[in-house]
């Protein structure tokens, strides 16, 4: 969606100003009422290093609670406090089991898969907890994991259309899951975990399209496929052909396209941590820009044939822009990618990145401002922030 005419830019402003504004007068404050609960439940952990992983997570990812329950706006307004709990509790799980994995341990495959099968059990409404901690150093946690799970499958299995989406989540939270449980390993030895990943990608690259093993992996790891499916179960009747395309759409295409953004705004901080990225399987900047223009493109073609696509591509482009609204996406790795990325979004992106632009820049005036205020120097925090990082370009 290059560009549109006078009464497409006016369609497309009319469909985000309407979005933006369900999400931030009917979603937003169940947003805010499910965040304030969890946190209070973590506050509740009686093992002290859970509880401030816990509490950690939550501050530093509270933009990912958000941007999932960005997706009630496509429900009918009697669902959306159910739907947004499900997204939010979804989301909190993906990201607190994520933090737990990362931490040291004897098997962090082993480990990292046991935590993860938190996703699968709470889209499960059937299924048995499993002993989520059972390979992790500490377990007290006064119910909070299992509290997250059951919450998100009690929202999920009230919609009307669970029985039919039930099936396609589940499938999209097991890809999340085996990605999870070989990434957090980072061994590159013969054999290691680096290798399990690249042959597990392959294996997920559906074979009519072409696209990198790393590209289908990041497709596995999105979270977003799982969203899509919980609010098209808020309607009352689901096409089994429209479930199909949905699934189509977000994996691999949308998925591969939002973590691997993710991997390339990270990138600066990855260097730093000596820590590859998916990005680094590319040999340069310009063959970055090129793979992610054209798995843009596809994003955004299957996403706008599906039903309510318009809805559908303002959250891809908002998805989108907030990453390369980012700073880092103006460094040299990354700056072909933003301007590809962005000439593929169209009008489409131009609204989000003008209001993800206008909130980046008033966060970091106030950082910027509690910076001096403390005695410190926001110049010398600006030059931190924007990492140096060498270029991907293996070419020389």
């Amino acid at each position: 969606m290059v560009g549109a005419s006078g009464n497409g830019r006016t369609a497309l402003a009319a469909a985000f100003i309407g979005a933006a504004g369900r999400y931030w007068l009917s979603v937003f404050p169940y947003v805010h009422r499910e965040a304030r609960h969890w946190r209070r439940r973590a506050a509740e952990i009686p093992d002290p290093t859970l509880r401030r992983l816990a509490l950690e997570t939550q501050q530093a990812e509270r933009g990912n609670l958000d941007g999932a329950a960005a997706f009630a706006v496509l429900v009918p307004r009697a669902q959306r406090s159910c739907v947004v709990r499900a997204l939010v509790a979804f989301q909190a799980i993906y990201d607190y089991v994520d933090t737990l994995a990362e931490q040291p341990n004897a098997d962090p495959i082993a480990n990292g898969h046991q935590l993860h099968r938190a996703l699968l059990i709470a889209l499960d409404v059937n299924s048995r907890h499993p002993a989520y901690y059972s390979l992790h150093r500490g377990c007290e946690d006064a119910g909070y994991l299992r509290d997250l799970v059951d919450a998100c499958r009690t929202a999920f299995g009230a919609l009307p259309s669970y029985a039919s989406l039930v099936a396609p989540a589940l499938r999209a939270a097991k890809r999340i899951v085996a990605y999870q449980s070989l990434n957090h390993d980072g061994s590159e030895r013969p054999g290691g975990s680096q290798h399990a990943l690249a042959r597990w990608g392959a294996t997920q690259t559906p074979p009519e399209i072409d696209m990198r093993w790393w590209e289908a992996a990041g497709g596995g790891a999105s979270s977003l496929a799982v969203f899509a499916l919980i609010s098209a179960a808020a309607q009352p009747a689901i096409p089994a052909g429209d479930a199909v395309a949905m699934e189509a759409a977000y994996f691999p295409w949308v998925g591969a396209l939002h973590v691997l953004l993710d991997s390339l705004i990270d990138r600066p901080q990855d260097v730093q941590a000596g820590q590859r990225s998916l990005v680094d399987n590319y040999a340069s900047p310009e063959e970055i820009a090129s793979r992610l223009k054209e798995i843009s493109i596809q994003a955004v073609r299957c996403t706008g044939a599906l039903p309510n696509g318009t809805q559908h591509g303002i959250i891809l482009a908002a998805m989108a822009s907030f990453y390369l609204s980012h700073p880092h996406a103006s460094l040299s790795h990354a700056r072909l990618a933003r301007a590809e990325i962005l000439l593929t979004m169209g009008d489409l992106a131009t609204p989000t990145m003008l209001v993800l632009g206008a909130r980046r820049g008033a966060s970091g005036l106030a950082r910027r401002l509690a910076t001096r205020g403390h005695g410190g120097s926001a110049e010398a925090e600006d030059r931190a922030a924007s990492a140096r990082v060498d270029p991907v370009d293996k070419s020389t």
